[in-house]
């Protein structure tokens, strides 16, 4: 199978502030402020390029300072910006977070130009320059819940994604249910934490196979659930495969869900097993949260 891989989605600073302490709302406390390129899609890309993968960028970064610096940054990284849609009246997207030793304290993501572009990042998908209508890409596609609901929902019925292996992920709980019309869809994979799983199924879950196996009830094709440190599930038409991450020390976890999906994605493109490639995504997720890969 072809390393290539299109990335579609957000592509922004991330601003993450971290503290050994333990917070609660109102701490004010010391600790490292950072930026880095982040965003669903290019954490996903930034992995996929650690695995050897070609991870092509679809997606809004505008023409400002922040955003020639992020293009920049991406191809110093090996992955192709090419394609990326870039705006003169959109700013740079940026994501902010606070994290403590008790785990995410707050997050905001400002993700409005991806949003406001809409299908204009697309269009390399249409125009014959990565696929059209009568000759649709039929490689690999990670796809973000950043997109707009309406977007995304034209996705799942649009021709020039048929063909394609689609794997789709939320951007955060909060814009979990803005998958639900691509669940059915025959051709995608569905990456979602057991939160996001309870909110696409209108429930809660105790566990992820549980999970998992209820999203295959709603029509989901093939679907995998992580637990943080819990026991993990991918289930898919042959069954259910579950495995538990390894014990690590966390000092991060932006970023921990988008290594884990292409981790799996890499060892599913080697020829890896489901078992295998279920194991190899947990452990890659485990090695980021702990701190042994670089951000």
């Amino acid at each position: 199978m072809s390393t290539e891989i299109l990335c579609i989605g957000s592509v922004l600073w991330d601003v993450i502030g971290r503290a050994s302490a333990v917070m609660r709302v109102g701490s004010d406390v010391p600790g490292r402020i950072t930026r880095l390129p982040g965003g669903v899609a290019m954490n996903i890309a930034m992995t996929l390029r650690r695995f050897d993968m070609t991870p092509i960028l679809l997606t809004a970064i505008g023409h400002d300072e922040e955003g020639d610096e992020l293009i920049e940054a991406a191809r110093r990284m090996g992955l192709d910006t090419d394609h990326v849609y870039r705006s003169d009246d959109l700013p740079t997207d940026v994501y902010m977070a606070v994290e403590g030793a008790n785990g995410l304290i707050a997050a905001i993501a400002d993700a409005h130009s991806l949003e406001a572009a809409g299908d204009k990042i697309l269009k390399p998908l249409a125009d014959g320059r990565l696929g059209s209508a009568s000759a649709p890409y039929q490689g690999q596609i990670a796809l973000d819940g950043n997109l707009t609901e309406a977007l995304l929902a034209d996705i799942a019925h649009s021709p020039l994604f048929a063909m394609a292996d689609l794997r789709v992920a939320p951007a955060s709980p909060g814009k979990a249910e803005r998958l639900l019309p691509l669940m059915a869809a025959p051709n995608a994979t569905i990456y979602v934490n057991l939160e996001e799983a309870g909110l696409l199924c209108h429930t809660q879950f105790g566990d992820a196979p549980t999970a998992a196996t209820a999203m295959l009830g709603k029509g989901a094709a093939n679907v995998l659930v992580t637990d943080g440190g819990k026991t993990a599930a991918h289930a898919y038409q042959d069954g259910v495969l579950t495995a538990a991450p390894p014990e690590v020390l966390v000092t991060r976890i932006t970023g921990a869900g988008d290594t884990f999906m292409a981790a799996h994605i890499a060892a599913g493109t080697r020829g890896a097993p489901p078992e295998q490639a279920l194991a190899t995504a947990l452990q890659a997720a485990a090695n980021y949260v702990s701190g042994d890969v670089p951000s």
